[in-house]
């Protein structure tokens, strides 16, 4: 077994971060240490650290700000045992553990233990924040001794195609284990709250000045420049989520509008998407390149299914394509409705013909009319305010198990 080392080329109304702790409810951990010396925070994430840039990144990017952050990532099968290492910055580090091939589910559960046994004795930490993405990390990681534990639930992960079928049970350990939980929707919030004493909602949130320079004309990417106008776009994940039934019978009625896809296609078959002439899949771009392709649009949609998976999500997307000028037409999902559609910032539609007259009225202007109100609730919800908030009640909690 060895280590290596890698170089890498909501609403105002619903304001639920703000409640109070309660110190006679808090589930305390079993180290003991000034809230000061608390210098880690390990991640365990279901999610690849150079896939999609989404609430993960945002987040523990921001954290490094506060703390050491180390990323561990779900295990990669080869040759060896090892766990490699990737330095994003100086103070954000990604790990993958890799596994040799044909290793079975109980002994990978051990190795994992031991890999990161061996990781955290190397570099002594002792005294750390515990975050969770995935609750299938308690397998390997439920005898570490963390000062707290952190749920935050960015998605209803029991609900996606190929969930675990222990996944519930290992939630239920974990929300068991948690010091605090964090949501990534009112939606999710209230799936959740019955369920622990210290559940707060931190809904999608907004790099504000990294999108609103999609505001101003930028350089047409090559990969659409030749694509004709007008454009609707979609940035994302495209997988069981995605309406594609939706999108085709749009590609149908509108042969003229040009359909922008931004995002890599996975879980389904590719062959069920609708494969016309003006539906565009340019595949996955960098978090940096994107204001680009959005300045070139002239609408942005939210092409969701209805269904289990989008139960609970609250798109990261909607705020970044308001950042960035965009008219918005989403379909109704729960919580793209309450925060965005009550405060008629986009369009709601709830079928084809209703989809495709809603894109006809944003490419006539004719909607959204208010971007002040926009703007004011886009800089009232960056990332920098959400991951403040967060820390703030992280340190709270840990200073009352200081206190206790």
């Amino acid at each position: 077994m060895e280590i290596t080392d890698s170089s890498p080329d909501s609403t105002k109304a619903i304001n639920l971060s703000t409640r109070q702790l309660n110190p006679a409810t808090v589930n305390h951990s079993a180290t003991s240490f000034p809230v000061d010396d608390v210098q880690d925070l390990i991640c365990f994430s279901h999610l690849r650290w150079n896939f999609v840039y989404q609430r993960p990144q945002h987040l523990l990017n921001r954290a490094t700000r506060n703390y050491r952050v180390w990323f561990i990532e779900e295990p990669i099968w080869g040759d060896q045992l090892t766990l490699t290492r990737c330095h994003q910055t100086d103070r954000l580090t990604v790990l993958v553990p890799h596994l040799p091939h044909g290793t079975k589910p109980a002994e990978a559960i051990r190795l994992q233990r031991q890999l990161i046994d061996t990781f955290m004795a190397n570099e002594r930490i002792n005294n750390f924040i515990a975050w969770y993405y995935t609750p299938m990390a308690l397998l390997f990681s439920d005898h570490l001794t963390p000062r707290i534990t952190v749920y935050d639930c960015m998605d209803e992960l029991s609900a996606f195609w190929g969930a675990p079928p222990q996944l519930l049970e290992e939630e239920k350990r974990l929300m068991e284990r948690a010091n605090i939980v964090f949501t990534g929707g009112h939606s999710l919030y209230e799936a959740k709250c019955t369920r622990h004493p210290h559940v707060f909602a931190f809904p999608s949130s907004i790099d504000f000045s990294h999108f609103s320079v999609a505001r101003q004309p930028q350089p047409d990417p090559a990969d659409q420049r030749v694509i004709p106008q007008p454009r609707i776009g979609f940035s994302g994940v495209i997988d069981e989520r995605f309406d594609y039934e939706l999108l085709r019978e749009l590609a149908q009625r509108r042969p003229q509008w040009q359909f922008m896809l931004l995002g890599p296609i996975v879980k389904i078959n590719p062959a069920i998407l609708p494969r016309t002439s003006n539906v565009h899949y340019l595949g996955m771009k960098s978090y940096k390149d994107l204001p680009a392709y959005f300045s070139n649009w002239d609408v942005a949609m939210l092409p969701f299914a209805l269904n289990n998976s989008t139960r609970f999500i609250s798109p990261t997307k909607t705020p970044e394509y308001l950042a960035a000028g965009l008219p918005v037409v989403s379909t109704p999902i729960r919580d793209v409705v309450r925060t965005y559609g009550n405060a008629d910032f986009i369009q709601i539609a709830d079928s084809a013909s209703a989809f495709e007259s809603a894109i006809e009225t944003a490419l006539t202007g004719g909607h959204p009319t208010d971007w002040t109100a926009i703007d004011e609730f886009l800089m009232e919800n960056s990332w920098d305010h959400t991951w403040s908030e967060m820390n703030r009640l992280i340190v709270a909690t840990m200073s009352l198990s200081v206190e206790q």
